[in-house]
């Protein structure tokens, strides 16, 4: 079982051996809307791990940090829009003193593969997300690896924006919800084991 220790009682100042940063944009206006599922896989995390998400100071996210078997990992939401996650970064990286990409995991909607659908992956192409657009953009690389979670497509292009934006009611709400909770499975497993194993795990559970 990993050891659990909330932020505050984690030491200052030790680099992170691994950072979760889930996107979603900010507000009660986009709250329970399939555009923010990475951002509420990551609360769910929290919540389950018995850790609270704080703003520090002069930060562009929401975070926390618990100790595991592997070192201290940190969970975060930016607190800025979708489009502009990049921003979150820099400052974020740098408290955390998380240097390798390769343990920076991005979790984020995806149009092209169906609701709930889960794919953990390192690098690959962008597939027109506007969140991944703006943070590869900052770290000038794609090599960094993401939990994408499958919402779909509407049946015409047009509605994409509100098909993202809006928030579920009902049934549909009630399926989103369990695809936020088999997605934070899924970044617990990245908690828990390594990258190999939960990508062996994530990926062939529904292929």
């Amino acid at each position: 079982m990993a050891l659990r220790r909330s932020r505050d009682e984690a030491r200052r100042g030790t680099p992170s051996a691994l950072v979760i940063v889930g996107l979603a944009n900010p507000g009660l206006e986009y709250a329970g809307s399939r555009h923010n599922v990475g951002g509420d896989a990551v609360r769910q995390v929290c919540e389950r791990r018995g850790v609270t998400l704080k703003l520090e100071s002069r930060q562009r996210a929401m975070s926390a940090s618990l100790l595991t078997s592997h070192g201290l990992v940190t969970l975060a939401v930016p607190t800025t829009f979708m489009n502009d996650s990049g921003a979150a970064l820099p400052a974020l990286l740098k408290r955390t003193s998380l240097a390798d990409l390769a343990r920076l995991v991005i979790a984020h909607d995806e149009l092209d593969m169906e609701p709930g659908r889960l794919q953990l992956r390192f690098g690959g192409g962008l597939a027109g997300h506007n969140g991944l657009r703006s943070i590869a953009g900052v770290l000038g690389t794609n090599d960094f690896a993401r939990l994408r979670i499958g919402i779909g497509r509407p049946a015409r292009k047009e509605q994409v924006t509100d098909y993202v934006l809006k928030p579920l009611v009902g049934k549909t709400m009630k399926r989103h919800l369990e695809h936020v909770s088999e997605a934070a499975d899924a970044l617990e497993m990245l908690l828990d084991g390594d990258f190999v194993d939960a990508q062996r795990r994530v990926n062939g559970t529904r292929d």
